[in-house]
């Protein structure tokens, strides 16, 4: 009897949102696009990628529903998959999943299940720049609006794009790296990056996907 090898690279899948601001009367993950929700979806696109252990970081009273949609989509990949409760914060979740991983995993990329549709490639490409040695990578999009700094309803300058980006998921870290940060951090960060770079630590860039945005109002869920 063949024995699946052990992967080195994790993906930990935050779903845990409550999806307040998306106002569909369902944790965010769990609201349908087609037929199936929001997070087969996410994971469909997972499971296409480099194969890794999955932790899929479920709402503490969905987790049921989420092993059903991992089992719905993984194939023959459902062994390298759990599914775990999450926090109360978003940071609280990703460790939550963080917890769950395996001893022989050294990469780890972290994705929000509302960016459903980013395809394999991004995940593709942030391993790549893991493997050839960057502490942490970041899918990103050049910034393409006009972008103004205002107080209230004024005006007061404009702010020069050209080196702003829009941060996507997944982002990539080195195991040991990002568990010495989140053992290490006393504040909540709006995402992983900050929370690395935060910890002294310089993040690498890769060219994210436009598909890859986050479903976050009615809009975005129309749009997907």
């Amino acid at each position: 009897m063949s024995i699946t090898p052990v992967p080195r690279v994790a993906v930990v899948v935050v779903a845990a949102g409550s999806g307040m601001r998306l106002a569909a009367g369902a944790p965010k993950a769990f609201v349908g696009i087609d037929g199936h929700p929001i997070l087969w979806h996410a994971l469909s696109r997972v499971f296409a990628a480099p194969t890794a252990q999955v932790v899929v970081v479920a709402p503490s009273d969905r987790q049921g529903d989420a092993l059903s949609e991992v089992l719905a989509v993984a194939g023959d990949r459902r062994d390298l998959v759990s599914v775990v409760a999450g926090g109360a914060t978003r940071q609280a979740s990703v460790a939550a999943g963080l917890a769950a991983l395996w001893a022989d995993v050294e990469l780890v990329l972290v994705h929000d299940a509302a960016r459903a549709l980013t395809p394999p490639e991004v995940f593709q490409r942030v391993i790549a720049a893991l493997e050839e040695g960057a502490v942490g990578a970041v899918p990103v999009l050049p910034v393409i609006d006009t972008i103004k700094r205002v107080s209230g309803h004024e005006i007061l300058a404009g702010v020069d794009r050209s080196e702003l980006a829009a941060a996507q998921t997944p982002q990539g870290f080195r195991r040991d790296v990002l568990d010495a940060a989140y053992a290490a951090s006393t504040e909540d960060f709006t995402d992983d990056a900050a929370l690395v770079a935060a910890a002294g630590h310089a993040v690498a860039a890769v060219t994210g996907h436009p598909l890859a945005f986050k479903i976050t109002t009615a809009a975005d869920l129309e749009r997907a």
